[in-house]
């Protein structure tokens, strides 16, 4: 679930992220992302069209409690209201923070992305995926691709001694460079005991600025991209956020540890 870079999230003493991330505590984010990466995996070969996003909402609460986890998108609090579904569910140009509905029924060729948080044993893992509901046309799989692509560029910068802008350049870069866009107004964070910790992660900036990256960070790293202009909105429901002009967006992410080796990706069902 993105953060907002218009109002501050929680802020952790990055002087005291290595010594926080002892062996327990590490082991409590790889447990509760791989749950978050179950979930999300159980939703995504659901998607179908004749399904319901609050079909697919459901899914993926009935899979939190098998697993022993809650959704902590559930009630989150917001500018006007709390969030009202366990799973975020956003269709073709709904960019983030789609809400479940009977009414939106997913047809053939839709882009769904789905965005799942969980908490477990006290921990948050924080992941999404977009998809094609059938097989959509070329313009969509490779809206698809150079975001997923850009998602895996950003997390190769993930290493002690870069800094945040070193993420925001490397995604910026390869997504602009294919003709698409990234979103300003949302963007990636940290993530531990809370959704949104320190630092934020915006999908655009320049190299070697921002806050240094240390060995201990767990960081969730989520590129928003627009296969139209940059510009989005936000709808009366005070959460779901869409394109200006209408065209389809592609959402990824993934909860990463920065080790002294690089990134370890920690949102995967291995």
């Amino acid at each position: 679930m993105s953060s907002t870079n218009t109002k501050p999230a929680p802020v952790c003493n990055p002087d005291t992220i290595g010594e926080s991330a002892t062996p327990d505590r590490i082991q409590g984010m790889r447990d509760a992302c791989r749950v978050a990466a179950a979930v999300l995996d159980r939703m995504v070969s659901a998607v179908k069209p004749g399904v319901t996003t609050y079909d697919l909402d459901r899914l993926g609460k009935a899979c939190m409690d098998e697993l022993g986890a809650e959704s902590a998108c559930f009630g989150y609090p917001g500018q006007k209201n709390l969030f009202p579904a366990y799973t975020c569910i956003s269709i073709n140009e709904e960019v983030v923070h789609g809400i479940g509905s009977l009414d939106k029924v997913i047809q053939d060729g839709d882009v769904v992305s789905l965005d799942v948080v969980t908490r477990y044993k006290g921990y948050i893992g924080d992941n999404a995926r977009t998809v094609i509901a059938g097989q959509g046309d070329e313009a969509t799989q490779r809206l698809l691709k150079v975001s997923e692509e850009a998602l895996m560029l950003g997390i190769e910068q993930a290493r002690p001694g870069n800094r945040v802008g070193d993420i925001s350049y490397a995604i910026q870069h390869w997504v602009e460079k294919h003709g698409f866009n990234v979103i300003r107004e949302y963007v990636g964070h940290g993530v531990g005991l809370e959704m949104h910790e320190h630092p934020q992660i915006p999908n655009y900036g320049k190299r070697r600025t921002g806050p240094v990256i240390v060995s201990g960070m767990t960081l969730a790293i989520e590129p928003m991209v627009l296969m139209g202009d940059r510009n989005v909105r936000l709808l009366p429901d005070g959460w779901t956020v869409v394109s200006r002009d209408g065209k389809p967006a592609a959402h990824f992410e993934h909860t990463v540890l920065v080790t002294n080796k690089g990134a370890e990706v920690l949102t995967t069902v291995n």
